[in-house]
C-alpha cells in the first residue's frame, strides 16, 4: 500500500490534518511541541465518483477502493539530524515513506505556539530540508566509505556508484530535494535508490491558512507556491482545522464548502496532487460480487497489473480483457459493449489505463 507521510515543525497542524484525512481522532492534538511521539498511522480511502456509477450498473453494493496509508510523523526542529528533539526516530519513520506531505504554518495566530516564534513559511521548509540533507550525507558518506576499496581496485559498478554519491554530496549540499530521473541516467537510479535518501522522495506543500484564506490564499501561500513551483515539487492550500470540522459534517460538509466558495474538500485535492505527484492510475475491476479500484504506476503494462491483484495473475498471464470506463458507462453492460466490439482483448505489451476495466486471464 503507498505510504505519505505527513511532516513539519511542531505545532503546523499536523496532527490536526491527519484527524480530517482518517476521519476519527486517532491522532492527539496540542499546542506544544513533541505532542507526537509515536507515528500515528491511518489508511484513508482515495476518492473515485467512477466506483459508485459502476455499482449501480453492476448491481452490486461491494465496492473497494484504492487506499493511502497516511503517517502522522513528530514535529522535527534544528538539530534533528543529530538527534535532537526526537530526530533520529522521526528520520527512520521518514524513510519508510513513499511521499512526503509538508505542512506548512501559513496563518498568523497568537495563540498558537510557533518553535521558532514568528511565521516564516520559507525559514520552515528550509529547516526541515536542512535536516533531511543533513541527515542524508551522513549516509552518503557512510557508503563511500564502504565502497572505497572497490572503486580503487577499479570495480566497474563501484566507480558508477562513487558518481554517483558525489553528485549527491554536491546536491545536499545545497540542501533541497532531488528528482532523480532529471539527474540521474537508468544505471545510476538504482544506486540512488538502494540508498533510500530522504531527500529524494516526492514532496507536497500543504499550505495550511485560516478558514478566510482558504479560497484565494495569502502572502504566505504565494511564497510557498513559488517554493514548491521552483523545486519540482506540489503544493496545496488547506485549512486543516476547517478540514477536521468537514470530517465531522457528513453529508453537510459538501454545502459548507460551497458557502466558502470552495467546490471540493483540501483533503481530495490533496489525495489528487498525491497520486499526481507519484505518477500513479486505477484499474478497475467490476462485476456483480464487487466494484474493485487498483492503484498501479503510469506505463504499467498489463501482465504488471495483473500482479496488483495476485503475482499468480502476472506468472500464469494470458490475456487481459478491456473495457474503457466512459463506454462501459455509455452501454451499461459487458454484453453490450462486446456486441459494440468496444471491449477488446489485449496481449502482455498493453500499459493499462486509467480507468479501465480489466478481466485477466491467465493459467496457473
Amino acid at each position: 500500500m503507498l505510504r505519505t507521510g505527513i511532516v513539519g515543525l511542531p505545532n503546523v497542524g499536523k496532527s490536526t490534518l491527519f484527524n480530517a484525512l482518517t476521519s476519527a481522532k486517532n491522532a492527539q492534538s496540542a499546542n506544544y511541541p513533541f505532542c507526537t511521539i509515536e507515528p500515528n498511522v491511518g489508511v484513508v480511502n482515495v476518492p473515485d465518483e467512477r466506483l459508485e456509477v459502476l455499482a449501480k450498473l453492476c448491481k452490486t453494493k461491494q465496492i473497494i477502493p484504492t487506499a493511502i496509508e497516511f503517517v502522522d510523523i513528530a514535529g522535527l526542529v534544528k538539530g534533528a539530524s543529530k538527534g535532537e528533539g526526537l530526530g533520529n526516530q522521526f528520520l527512520h519513520n521518514i524513510r519508510e515513506v513513499d511521499a512526503i506531505i509538508h505542512v506548512v504554518r501559513c496563518f498568523d495566530d497568537p495563540n498558537t505556539i510557533h518553535v521558532s516564534g514568528k511565521v516564516n513559511p520559507l525559514d520552515d521548509i528550509a529547516t526541515i530540508n536542512t535536516e533531511l540533507a543533513l541527515a542524508d550525507l551522513a549516509s552518503v558518506e557512510k557508503r563511500q566509505a564502504r565502497i572505497s576499496k572497490q572503486v580503487k581496485a577499479g570495480d566497474k559498478d563501484a566507480v558508477i556508484e562513487a558518481n554517483v554519491l558525489d553528485t549527491l554530496t554536491d546536491l545536499l549540499n545545497k540542501g533541497t530535494f532531488i528528482n532523480i530521473k532529471d539527474i540521474f541516467n537508468e544505471d545510476e537510479i538504482p544506486f540512488v535508490k538502494q540508498l533510500n535518501l530522504m531527500s529524494t522522495k516526492p514532496v507536497i506543500y500543504a499550505a495550511n491558512v485560516s478558514e478566510y484564506d482558504l479560497k484565494d490564499g495569502n502572502d504566505y501561500t504565494k511564497q510557498v507556491d513559488e517554493y514548491a513551483k521552483s523545486h519540482n515539487a506540489e503544493m496545496v492550500i488547506i485549512s486543516a482545522k476547517i478540514e477536521e470540522e468537514l470530517s465531522e459534517l457528513g453529508a453537510e460538509a459538501l454545502a459548507y464548502l460551497k458557502e466558502l466558495g470552495i467546490d471540493d474538500s483540501g483533503i481530495n485535492r490533496m489525495i489528487r496532487t498525491v497520486y499526481h505527484l507519484l505518477d500513479l492510475r486505477t484499474f478497475i475491476t467490476a462485476g456483480e460480487k464487487e466494484v474493485h479500484a487498483w492503484t498501479i504506476p503510469a506505463g504499467a503494462k498489463a501482465p504488471q497489473a495483473a500482479g496488483v491483484i495476485h503475482t499468480d495473475f502476472e506468472k500464469g498471464f494470458i490475456r487481459a480483457e478491456i473495457t474503457p470506463y466512459d463506454e462501459f458507462v455509455k452501454y451499461g453492460s459487458y454484453a453490450a459493449c462486446k456486441d459494440k466490439g468496444v471491449t477488446r482483448l489485449e496481449g502482455k505489451d498493453y500499459i493499462v489505463q486509467d480507468g479501465d476495466l480489466v478481466h485477466f486471464r491467465f493459467a496457473v
